[in-house]
């Protein structure tokens, strides 16, 4: 059972017969509640606690923003995190993907929202797991991926903690400073198919983390998934990403324009993966982009069935 929140617009529709357009909203590595922030409830000798003036997380932000344009927005906590039950720790990349097609499943028994036009926002981790849903759900109109990685895995890791490991970046958080240290031995004990690696972490804590999830996201790069999609897609990234590099977006775009589907791209200078930095300005931007690519789609059969029965 997973917790989710699911943000209707205050706005009705302007006919009885109208839906509301809808998203889906999947956030990024670690253990993070439904609003994208870390999971320090679950999760508390992994991550300092957060500030007493910590802004709202990033898909909170979003599903505000598309709530004032009129778009309705579903998002979860994911496994083992905040009120869903599981295990974050041993959640496969694969679990992750099955669990976002059963939320996409749930919004579509909503009578409320538009079962031809919907849309996900996948950010850092969830951008792969958009790019593996969408490919083969026809019903999704467009998708904003946000923070994404286009090599595999083990490229990103290897160079996200090199960068942190120079500037410090998110260190203060001890999950992190132990997989930065650790992150050799995660990519080959992974490699190796083993089962579990366990981390030391400050304070004479530790954090044991299975290895399947791991092994997976290695073989299973956006970049790949990439050339299967033909859909509407905007690229956004930080300037100062440390968990994907910008260079990862320029990636990821050649390989969907070669694939035929050429995405907008805008990159956001002086704003990390979360995008803390960004205004509400920006987040708003980025939302009104994707809800003007909500256009309605042709509905497989059983999709057809539901929109019928109401």
């Amino acid at each position: 059972m997973l917790g989710a929140t699911l943000v209707l617009p205050d706005a009705v529709p302007d006919e009885a017969s109208v839906r509301y357009p809808n998203v889906l909203l999947l956030p990024s590595w670690l253990p993070r509640n439904r609003d994208g922030n870390y999971d320090t409830d679950g999760h508390p000798g992994w991550f300092l606690p957060p500030a007493d003036d910590a802004s709202p997380g990033l898909l909170a932000r979003l599903a505000e923003a598309f709530a004032t344009l009129g778009v309705a927005s579903l998002r979860a906590d994911p496994r083992g995190c905040g009120t869903s039950e599981g295990d974050w720790e041993e959640a496969t990349l694969f679990a992750k993907i099955d669990d976002a097609r059963d939320l996409l499943a749930a919004m579509r028994g909503r009578p409320e929202l538009d079962l031809r036009r919907s849309g996900i926002v996948g950010h850092g981790e969830g951008a792969g797991i958009a790019l593996a849903v969408a490919i083969g759900d026809p019903a999704i109109s467009a998708l904003t991926l946000i923070g994404a990685s286009a090599r595999s895995w083990r490229e990103t890791l290897r160079r996200a903690a090199a960068t942190r490991g120079r500037e410090g970046a998110e260190h203060e958080h001890p999950i992190v400073a132990a997989i930065d240290r650790w992150s050799e031995d995660l990519i080959e004990r992974a490699e190796r198919r083993e089962g579990h690696l366990t981390l030391p972490l400050r304070g004479g804590e530790s954090a044991t983390l299975a290895l399947a999830p791991i092994e997976q996201a290695i073989h299973t790069p956006p970049l790949a998934l990439a050339t299967m999609l033909h859909r509407s897609v905007a690229l956004v990234h930080g300037g100062s990403d440390s968990w994907s590099d910008p260079d990862e977006m320029a990636l990821l775009a050649t390989a969907l324009t070669d694939a035929g589907t050429p995405p907008q791209t805008r990159l956001l200078a002086g704003v990390g993966h979360d995008l803390a930095e960004a205004s509400d300005a920006v987040i708003g931007e980025v939302a009104a982009d994707l809800a003007s690519r909500l256009l309605p789609r042709e509905l497989p059969p059983v999709l057809l069935a539901i929109e019928e029965m109401g």
